[in-house]
């Protein structure tokens, strides 16, 4: 996918969407193999899913919400293993570290 906007159209967006567009352009450009893509779109709401059971399950199956969370996670990093770069939040820690 090519996201591409003239300067009058992004002027138009308020901080909030330019904000927005900024990020999922940066988050297209690090998974451009269809691999990785589509492993996220199997692990992003894995991991969303453990956090919400984690908190909404009975506290005799606490586990369930970490299992999801850690494999969600897991599918995340087997793609950007694949991909060839780090993970989002430990290129945003480097990022901030210089």
């Amino acid at each position: 996918m090519h996201f591409q906007m003239n300067t009058n159209q992004e002027d138009e967006l308020g901080p909030f969407r330019r904000f927005l567009r900024k990020r999922l352009k940066g988050w297209m450009l690090r998974h451009q193999l269809p691999s990785n893509f589509w492993i996220h779109m199997v692990g992003i709401p894995m991991a969303i899913a453990g956090v919400v059971c984690l908190f909404s399950l009975p506290l005799g199956l606490w586990w369930v919400g970490v299992a999801m969370l850690v494999f969600g996670y897991f599918l995340q990093w087997i793609g950007h293993c694949w991909e060839g770069n780090d993970v989002g939040e430990w290129a945003a820690i480097k990022r901030l570290l210089g």
